[in-house]
């Protein structure tokens, strides 16, 4: 690999050294499909000399077996390293790329283009300081470049160059520049940038890249190159209040207790006071310990562990903070989330939610309205699908200490995991805590549950029938009943039509209606546990994360969810209410099994065939595992 400094060959310490002390900018490159990002980053990797020699073989081979320039060199192919990519011509997913320059050093992030890829353009804006937000000249400013620029603006970048792209398609003419920068200039008066710099470029011919082009005299303004390495972009997160998640606790032996993290924000010395942000509990720092020795200074982006001069109480998700700027410890905020996942978004549904090294169960309580981000309108909406943005409330299991995004990204963000799969469904930027009313508090009943138990002289407990309509749910559960009266046992019946008369006759059949219909029975099934009941609850309740949030409100001894697994085709030829027929006929939408899925529980505590299994043995199957006598 060929560099354009000589002191590789002369002096390779002093090389290293000088690498070591040059400043690291992150970048990102962005715009519509075909704008040109891949072949501007491969001209600067080109034209920077960062390529090996056996990277520099392939990508003359592939320029002519592939390539889009009849033969020459194609610098696109450099970062479109996916067979999918390179057979379409286009970027799906984030490319990371270094270089270096005699200035400066580069992490650039080459982003798809296409609409259906936003969640990867997302996640690499998401580290970086600058944006590059190219246009085709021949084009100007289209949908996806406006919803970039949204996207950019929305996770904090604040400095913007606007690189107008394919200058010699359009014979290196000024007025098409000047018109293209003021249509886009006009569009981000309404998005948070500190500044946009407009710079006319050819990515394949390098004009205006590294050099000047002598096609533009008119342009008196920098090269993208020299914009890039003299920006200012000073690490905001230095100066910003100490901020470090604590990742473990270091126990060696008896006489060590150290907190391990990387600082997120601000910086820290020994004697310094800190916080704990959840507990209120302060301390002095001890010492700052690093594997070589111990630190006189940490600041952001450093991994350290810390001691303190009290033994106090630290553990892992807790987060330390300076005690003159405390973070927000609530337990409900508002937050723009970027839906990643094709499974939508469903308000009521129980995801964790990851902010650092804090990971806890969070309900999305409302979507107050979604966001166009090609026309920056509000747009109502009950859901987010793949790639929409949304404003959210949201409640946690127990409150977390947070700041707002746009004051401190690390502390700031988080990201959505489905509880069942554990694959990132959603990212968020937190606006604002929400306060609860201070007026409502728990009230602690003199009676605990365990002593209405004891007065009934049973385990109380909720046996879940889940299955499709005809299965035979209603008709277990009203045979499991009778049975347990005779037995002398206190039960409380919970059937899906008869809450649907009352409790939740405002519900219809959306996804999202189900999710807080079964929202709603699990917390009236604890109530009626506590209270020391037997409840049988016989809900088609299709969806398996449901089912699990009312296990989570329960103990493992307290839930037992029975699969009523009789296949479809019997359910349908039983149809006393003609359901199946109705929604086979297009007259029902929504309805389990034929318009909507049902998701079988993975691990149910039984599986009963009504179709196999009478219900006299189907109840006597139940009552041996759950009613402990």
């Amino acid at each position: 690999m060929a560099h354009q400094s000589d002191m590789i060959r002369s002096d390779i310490y002093a090389y290293l050294k000088s690498q070591e002390e040059k400043g690291m900018l992150r970048f990102i490159t962005c715009g519509s499909v075909d704008d040109g990002k891949s072949t501007l980053i491969g001209r600067l990797l080109w034209d920077s000399k960062m390529i090996f020699e056996d990277q520099l073989a392939a990508l003359e081979a592939d320029s002519k077996r592939i390539g889009t320039q009849s033969g020459a060199i194609d610098y696109a192919l450099l970062l479109d390293g996916l067979q999918a990519e390179r057979e379409q011509g286009i970027t799906i997913d984030v490319a990371y790329r270094y270089f270096s320059t005699d200035k400066r050093k580069f992490i650039v992030a080459d982003t798809p283009g296409h609409e259906q890829y936003t969640r990867n353009m997302v996640t690499g804006a998401s580290t970086a300081s600058v944006a590059v937000i190219l246009i085709d000249a021949r084009k100007g400013v289209l949908t996806q470049t406006r919803r970039h620029s949204f996207l950019v603006s929305l996770v904090g970048i604040r400095h913007v160059v606007l690189a107008i792209n394919k200058m010699d398609l359009v014979e290196y003419t000024a007025s098409r520049f000047h018109a293209i920068r003021e249509e886009y200039e006009a569009f981000a008066k309404e998005l948070s940038f500190s500044e946009v710099v407009a710079i006319p470029i050819s990515a394949l011919q390098g004009d205006n890249v590294l050099l000047h082009s002598d096609s533009m005299p008119w342009y008196h303004g920098p090269t993208l190159m020299e914009y890039l390495e003299t920006i200012d972009v000073c690490d905001e997160s230095v100066s910003k209040p100490f901020r470090m998640p604590i990742q473990w606790v270091s126990r060696p032996n008896l006489d060590f207790r150290g907190f391990c993290g990387t600082i997120a924000s601000g910086s820290i010395r020994p004697g310094d006071q800190v916080v704990v942000a959840g507990s209120g509990i302060t301390s002095k720092v001890a010492r700052i310990v690093t594997m070589g020795s111990d630190l006189e200074h940490g600041q952001a982006g450093q991994s350290i562990t810390l001691t303190m001069e009290d033994e106090i109480d630290i553990s892992r998700g807790d987060l330390l903070s300076d005690p003159q700027s405390r973070p927000n410890c609530a337990d409900q905020f508002e937050a723009h989330i970027v839906w990643m996942h094709e499974e939508p978004l469903l308000p009521g549904r129980s995801y964790l939610l990851k902010n650092g090294t804090s990971t806890l169960q969070v309900q999305v309580s409302s979507l107050k309205h979604k966001i166009n981000v090609n026309t920056l309108q509000r747009e109502p909406g009950k859901t987010l699908a793949l790639n929409e943005i949304g404003v959210c409330n949201l409640a946690l299991a127990k409150p977390i200490a947070v700041d707002p995004y746009r004051e401190n990204r690390a502390t700031g963000s988080f990201i959505l995991i489905d509880r069942l799969t554990y694959a990132t469904v959603g990212a968020g930027m937190i606006d604002f805590a929400l306060r609860r009313a201070t007026n409502i508090h728990w009230h602690q009943s003199q009676v605990s549950p365990k002593v209405r138990a004891g007065l009934k002289d049973q385990h109380p407990c909720v046996i879940w029938l889940t299955g499709l309509s005809g299965s035979g749910k209603s008709t277990i559960a009203s045979a499991l009943e009778q049975r347990l009266c005779e037995m002398g046992k206190h039960t409380m019946l919970l059937d899906g039509d008869n809450i649907r008369h009352g409790l939740n006759k405002d519900l219809g059949f959306t996804d999202v209606d189900r999710v807080e219909n079964i929202r709603r029975i699990g917390e009236v099934a604890k109530l009626m546990v506590d209270a020391g009941l037997i409840v049988i609850a016989a809900f088609i309740s299709p969806y398996r994360a449901e089912r699990e949030m009312v296990r989570g409100l329960l103990s493992d001894e307290s839930f037992f969810e029975i699969y009523v697994n009789t296949p479809l085709q019997e359910c349908e030829r039983r149809d006393a209410k003609g359901l199946y027929k109705k929604a086979r006929s297009g007259q029902l939408p929504n309805f389990t099994g034929i318009s909507s899925p049902y998701e079988e529980p993975t691990v149910p505590a039984l599986r009963i065939d009504t179709s196999k299994t009478g219900v006299d043995q189907a109840v006597c199957l139940i009552t041996d595992l759950c009613i402990k006598h």
